[in-house]
């Protein structure tokens, strides 16, 4: 099915313009929680990989299992932080686990691997083309929250927190964690955003 009405592209364009970095998150999510992972499974069926590969693999954690998540965060970080410095990270991983969920991305070095013995010309390219996948993996799901008036933020706390979460969930070996979406009910929403410059960022020939 072809959409090409002025409207349907700029629902698109408003999604986009909606998904921030909302750091305020609450539990009290507007939609039902298999809802939410409705919108996950989705993106992760219909989203571009190279090569068809589908190699991104996802971990959605709510309630409980979450607030699990960003304790072993934080435990992790109290080996390697000052306890006179944690202050500020304390609050900050505070604000995480109030949320209502996190979606942890990972790839499949398996399948990557796989690709570059089949196509050994492309074989440093798989593993950046892996990420590729992730990072789109990542932009649609969070916008689609954002559509359904979710708010996210992005997290990297990997590879400090790999091991023990793999323990915890049973993480296959062959699955690398690249990113953690945090999502939630949004508390209060994100401050203003300053936008460089189009032009020098743009270049447009044969109009």
């Amino acid at each position: 099915m072809f959409f090409n009405k002025k409207a349907d592209y700029q629902s698109l364009q408003q999604a986009a313009e909606t998904r921030r970095s909302v750091y305020a998150l609450n539990r009290n999510l507007p939609l039902p929680a298999a809802d939410v992972a409705a919108i996950i499974e989705h993106a992760l069926r219909h989203t571009p990989s190279a090569f068809n590969s589908q190699s991104t693999r996802l971990l959605v954690l709510f309630g409980a299992e979450h607030e699990k998540l960003w304790d072993i965060a934080e435990n992790a970080l109290r080996a390697i932080v000052p306890a006179e410095n944690f202050a500020p990270t304390a609050q900050k991983l505070a604000g995480f686990r109030a949320a209502a969920g996190t979606v942890l991305f990972y790839e499949d070095k398996s399948v990557v691997e796989s690709l570059q013995a089949q196509f050994p010309a492309y074989a440093d390219n798989f593993p950046v083309w892996a990420d590729h996948a992730d990072a789109m993996h990542q932009y649609a799901i969070w916008t689609t929250l954002a559509a359904a008036g979710i708010g996210a933020n992005l997290q990297h706390y990997n590879p400090l927190i790999d091991v023990e979460v793999a323990k915890t969930w049973d993480i296959p070996g062959n699955w690398q964690l690249r990113a953690e979406l945090v999502f939630g009910g949004i508390a209060a929403p994100a401050g203003e955003k300053k936008y460089e410059d189009i032009a020098p960022r743009l270049r447009v020939h044969g109009l």
